[in-house]
């Protein structure tokens, strides 16, 4: 009887994906295209895609739906929604506009980004290998590494700049490649398209976590990954206030095996999260414009200070795969990383001595933030795993928000300066 139940339950998924993918087509078809690179047909995208009037109220924005429960409409005949965990309404309007941004099959919302990192990681067993870049996130190596070490799931880290160290890693039991581009705090490119043909060639999956540059500048997808990853909490938020995650699918086999696992394991969007987050995307657009704007300035304002050794954007020119970048995204974002002279108490003095940029881990959002990745976001990982990345004790990362450009660049030369 529980089988029964289990493979009900799989189908219920496969009907829910396959109606959902159709929908996205049927979206695709009716809206404009972002192919022919004009702003506002992806900014129509964000606002409405996937996006409908609530049919009893009329209410143009999604409400926020808190039922835990919902009336079936006989014995064995569910509605489209049966319980929370399983779906939600404004839930399911967040996923349908993301899968519609990343030109996806299918969209699973989780609760948080690491949540969406754990449930792709249900789909290997023990004894698969994942090969990952060296300079992912500190969080995503931290729940790897606890992966591999209660899983059995074999993970390499390597420079991914280059697909020739890819391929001398992958072994018979290699299942996915684990992408993160532009590393986060270095921003070293990786190509995606060279890499999707690697995996292809060993029928491999290709995963891609696009937090950084969000669908509005690079969709990996298009460039032949299998998978996305969000921490929507980030820049599809962009407040610093909505907590969440997001998978997205090229195929639909992927998709309803994300969606079964994620149904499984339980650690899906709350709908209040859910309806901040879908808030956030409808000016994603213009917050990124804005936000890459002002990071160019910064860039170019801390490249010319007399105590910055190396700064790191991929907006500037003489970013060492500038040509990489104008292939395959269409901006740089928000965010850039720079070395102080010195050792760690010059970067301790500057990073503690900023006003408007706050002493935070996280980015993304419309407050300006600034970090040390060494002891912050990327303490979990060993010395040598920093070493190795390129990560140290003199290494700031700021996230540029919406402030005015003079008002920050004034900021940060007053605690250069001290």
């Amino acid at each position: 009887m529980t089988s029964a139940i289990h493979e009900d339950h799989k189908k219920k998924i496969r009907e829910r994906i396959s109606d959902e993918a159709s929908k996205i087509k049927s979206e695709e078809n009716s809206l404009p295209s972002r192919e022919d690179t004009d702003d506002l047909k992806f900014q129509t995208q964000a606002i409405h895609a996937g996006i409908d009037p609530d049919k009893h109220s009329g209410a143009i924005v999604t409400p926020i739906f808190q039922s835990t429960n919902y009336v079936f409409e006989a014995v064995g005949q569910p509605r489209e929604f049966e319980y929370a965990r399983c779906g939600n309404p404004t839930r399911k309007a967040l996923e349908d506009n993301l899968a519609t941004l990343e030109n996806g099959t299918y969209c699973t919302a989780l609760a948080t980004g690491q949540a969406a990192e754990l449930t792709i990681l249900n789909m290997f067993k023990s004894g698969d290998h994942i090969i990952c870049g060296n300079d992912v996130y500190g969080g995503t190596i931290r729940l790897l590494n606890h992966i591999q070490k209660t899983n059995g799931i074999r993970v390499t880290y390597i420079p991914m700049t280059d697909p020739a160290n890819i391929a001398e890693e992958i072994c018979p039991e290699t299942k996915a490649l684990w992408v993160e581009t532009p590393s986060n705090p270095l921003f070293n490119i990786v190509d995606i398209s060279a890499l999707a043909e690697i995996a292809n060639t060993n029928n491999l999956i290709t995963i891609v976590d696009n937090t950084l540059l969000t669908p509005y500048f690079q969709k990996p997808l298009d460039l032949g990954a299998d998978i996305v990853i969000h921490s929507a909490t980030k820049y599809l938020s962009g407040h610093n206030d909505g907590l969440g995650g997001a998978v997205i699918c090229k195929h639909q086999h992927h998709a309803e095996q994300i969606s079964f696992i994620a149904n499984a394991l339980g650690a899906v969007l709350g709908s209040f999260d859910a309806w901040l987050i879908a808030r956030g995307i409808k000016t994603l657009p213009l917050r990124m414009r804005e936000h890459q704007k002002s990071a160019l300035e910064i860039a170019n304002f801390l490249k010319q200070h007399p105590t910055v050794s190396n700064v790191y954007f991929p907006g500037l020119d003489d970013h060492p795969q500038s040509d990489l970048i104008k292939k395959q995204s269409s901006g740089h974002g928000g965010m850039l990383s720079f070395k102080v002279n010195g050792g760690f108490e010059e970067a301790k003095k500057v990073a503690e001595n900023t006003n408007l940029f706050f002493l935070t881990e996280s980015f993304g959002g419309v407050e300006s933030l600034i970090q040390h990745p060494q002891t912050m976001s990327h303490s979990s990982i060993s010395p040598l795993a920093q070493k190795k990345a390129g990560i140290t004790e003199n290494l700031l990362r700021i996230s540029v928000g919406l402030e005015d450009i003079s008002d920050l660049i004034n900021d940060l030369g007053k605690a250069l300066e001290l």
